[in-house]
């Protein structure tokens, strides 16, 4: 396991035995507490041994993303025992009921734009981030966020929760794209491990037709115009990879008719039988077909194709399509 992530998890784990330490010069005799400070004791003398994160049955690496949501974890999925299997089932079944809950209602028109998405987890939950934020004034703009946590599973998930804590809490004041996304870079790059980053786009649409973006790392957005599709081609680092980044924005104006499309990497990089991705030229000529079709009719087709496409490939991350149309 690479080693700034055994010091993270190191750190975390002394944290929490001086927690313990502290409760039980309390309650001496509570067995749980003993019982979790004896599994903290065992972890960290697994990492002085050399041999943290590995499963104590087939000796593999235990995944990462189940460590990064608890680092006393002892073995790898194909391990656990009936007990630990049940409860994993459990826990996945109300964390996909918690993300279901963050997304915004899946088709919503405000000031002369009509929005909806889709949105595929590979697994039971997913690291991709939507979201279609109303302002509660009328004066101010649309917000719209697409984005794309590293990782797959629980883990990815939990950071995409946090990303959409972030951005609702951080609309409640009226700064400028730019800060907003420099201080939602701050806040996630100090409350998340070093080694995890999520790529964004996130912008604003007025009624006048102006979007404004600041793309984080995110694949170009694509807008359908009248004389075809065109890439918006602006980019800086992902958020997280560093606290103090500058995220310049820029402008696209969205005529009456044009869609704006944007997408989690997801859909370009599913592979069929062949190992041949899928592809952003691919999905240009599709759309560049499409430009009377409505947000879902665009949705519809692009799902329809990817099927097509990857046969009974199964899918190995997931997909998210967002899709913005100026009535």
């Amino acid at each position: 396991m690479e080693t700034q992530l055994v010091l993270t998890y190191h750190d975390e784990l002394v944290t929490r035995r001086q927690k313990l330490e502290q409760v039980l010069s309390q309650a001496p005799s509570n067995e749980n507490l003993n019982y979790l400070l004896r599994e903290v004791d065992a972890a960290l003398e697994k990492m002085d041994q050399g041999t943290y994160g590995l499963c104590e049955v087939c000796h593999d690496p235990i995944e990462p993303e189940r460590l990064a949501i608890d680092p006393l974890i002892r073995n790898c999925l194909d391990h656990l025992t009936a007990f630990e299997q049940r409860a994993l089932e459990r826990d996945l079944d109300l964390a996909f009921q918690i993300q279901q809950g963050l997304l915004p209602r899946n088709s919503i028109q405000y000031d002369g734009w009509h929005a909806a998405y889709h949105y595929e987890p590979a697994g039971a939950v997913s690291g991709d981030y939507c979201d279609i934020i109303l302002p509660e004034d009328s004066s101010r703009s649309l917000l719209f966020n697409v984005g794309d946590v590293m990782g797959k599973g629980v883990a990815a998930s939990i950071l995409m929760a946090h990303l959409h804590a972030m951005f609702r809490s951080l609309m409640i004041t009226d700064m400028p794209l730019t800060e907003l996304v420099s201080r939602a870079n701050r806040i996630f790059s100090e409350g998340t491990p070093s080694s995890h980053f999520a790529t964004l786009v996130s912008g604003r649409a007025d009624s006048h037709g102006e979007i404004e973006f600041c793309n984080a790392g995110h694949p170009y957005p694509l807008i359908i115009r009248a004389d075809g599709v065109h890439e918006i081609a602006s980019s800086a680092l992902p958020i997280g990879v560093f606290c103090h980044s500058e995220f310049p924005s820029s402008f696209v104006h969205a005529d009456r008719g044009d869609t704006l499309v944007l997408y989690t990497d997801g859909l370009t990089e599913t592979m069929n039988a062949s190992g041949e991705q899928y592809g952003e030229e691919r999905l240009m000529a599709l759309l560049s077909g499409l430009r009377n079709a409505s947000p879902q009719g665009i949705i519809e087709s692009c799902i329809r194709e990817l099927k097509t496409f990857k046969g009974e490939i199964p899918k190995k991350d997931d997909v998210t399509i967002f899709v913005l149309h100026r009535d």
